[in-house]
């Protein structure tokens, strides 16, 4: 407890200081508060009335409003409010998530802005940002706490409803077919897993025709680490019905889904017929000869793959474009491929025949084509290559050959189920996520040769 004299010279202190302040010109103040965080701002103006006034200049939060909540000029003159009273309504209902609000918000500002001007229609299944009671009522129901980039990003959209395409991309194969919606807290809620070999689970998205899932780890169990979001992948080698492999996908919510709006918003993952479609594709993964220009865009399919046995399921999709400036002479058709598929090991396997996917394309000035195929490896990556054979349309006997460029797979990071390593000491785990192509073994070649599909190149016929 202070002195009567402690108390009354502090209180002359204060009141020099609050004299001091008087004195001093207000620019040179307000100049120094410009360098403080919101916290310390706050600070200062319980310090004196002089600093108490100099805080309140509302030009002080404008920085703030714009660097935490985004608040453009625009929404500022909408809201007819002070920047300090936006910067303390904001900081009311979004404060806890301060550290992830501008970057989550970027993200969705960004995704929406993108897809409004390439396919807007994914929009209107957008669902509006739920309240804090309700993530309470969720993290009840489960029993689990949510992270707080999850609860932040269900702030601003509850998920999507449940339609197709979905907002998590899409991917197509003649016999098969992907798309992952993002689910709303409810639809998460239930199908949030206790079972053994996903304990804990929290599924962020689902496929309506395949049944898969992206799960986020609420804890740390089970070889995952807490906040960890991956696919399962069913040990179909294991006795433990709860051996499920992971392919991993991302280590929280925040940085899983700005990657995601990233490679979309950047143009890594392509929209074709109003969809997103979850290729990647290598700049430098193109070839040119002549006219014609080949690029290759690949993905990795988790639901068709699995780590026991090693089954790793890629999709490529073929871009062949002659340039619009060719001559009209140059114009040619497809007759055959040859390619060279080489899997992390070294072994090579050799493949050709007619046509692409039962088609003899016919290329043009200007003309593009595309398509889609597949490939397994044992291990997990390889590369392909090769080459299109194709003739002239006026003069059939000029046959010349289009490269195809080099091109890489590699399935993502995966780990294995503990109930494997706990049970299954003896067995060979095949963890060899960092293959690459070694000499030191002896080079398995094959050759197969496709037998031609029912449409034929019209050279063929002649």
């Amino acid at each position: 407890v202070r002195s009567k004299g402690q108390r009354l010279a502090s209180a002359k202190l204060a009141a020099l200081m609050d004299l001091s302040f008087e004195l001093l010109p207000s620019d040179p103040l307000l100049l120094i508060l410009s360098y403080l965080d919101f916290k310390d701002l706050f600070s200062c103006s319980y310090v004196c009335r002089r600093l108490n006034q100099l805080v309140n200049h509302d030009p002080l939060w404008k920085r703030f409003c714009q660097k935490y909540w985004l608040v453009s000029e625009t929404e500022k003159s909408h809201e007819k409010k002070s920047w300090k009273c936006i910067f303390r309504g904001y900081y009311k209902e979004y404060g806890r998530y301060i550290e992830h609000y501008v970057t989550l918000k970027y993200a969705w500002d960004s995704l929406k802005a993108y897809l409004e001007q390439r396919c807007p229609r994914m929009l209107t299944s957008l669902k509006d940002g739920v309240r804090e009671e309700d993530l309470n009522r969720m993290e009840l129901q489960i029993g689990c706490k949510l992270p707080n980039d999850y609860r932040c990003s269900f702030r601003i959209h509850n998920g999507q409803k449940l339609v197709v395409p979905g907002l998590l991309g899409s991917m197509s194969l003649s016999n098969h077919y992907r798309s992952e919606d993002l689910l709303d807290i409810d639809t998460a809620a239930g199908g949030f897993q206790r079972r053994s070999g996903l304990k804990q689970c929290l599924p962020l998205t689902f496929c309506i025709h395949t049944g898969l899932s992206q799960y986020m780890a609420l804890e740390t169990l089970e070889g995952r680490n807490q906040h960890e979001i991956f696919y399962q992948c069913p040990d179909q080698m294991a006795r433990n019905p709860s051996a499920i492999d992971m392919f991993i996908t991302g280590t929280s919510f925040s940085q899983w889904f700005t990657s995601y709006v990233n490679k979309v918003v950047s143009g890594e993952y392509p929209i074709i017929k109003d969809q997103i479609f979850r290729y990647i594709h290598d700049k430098e993964c193109v070839s040119r000869t002549g006219d014609i220009t080949v690029s290759v865009s690949t993905s990795f399919l988790p639901e068709l793959s699995s780590v026991h046995p090693p089954h790793y399921f890629f999709t490529y999709r073929i871009r062949i474009e002659m340039s619009k400036d060719a001559l009209p002479e140059k114009a040619c058709q497809l007759e055959s491929r040859y390619w060279r598929i080489t899997n992390a090991d070294g072994d090579v396997e050799e493949v050709q025949g007619p046509g692409v996917v039962g088609d003899f394309p016919i290329m043009r000035p200007g003309k593009v084509y595309e398509y889609t195929s597949c490939t397994t490896f044992s291990t997990t990556s390889g590369c392909m290559e090769g080459y299109y054979t194709f003739h002239r349309l006026y003069k059939v006997n000029e046959v010349f050959k289009v490269t195809i460029p080099r091109f890489h797979m590699v399935c993502p990071s995966f780990k294995v189920s503990v109930a494997r390593t706990d049970t299954d000491h003896g067995e060979n785990i095949f963890e060899d996520e960092d293959s690459t192509d070694t000499d030191d073994h002896e080079e398995v070649h094959r050759i197969i040769n496709i037998p031609a599909p029912a449409g034929r190149c019209p050279r063929h016929t002649m």
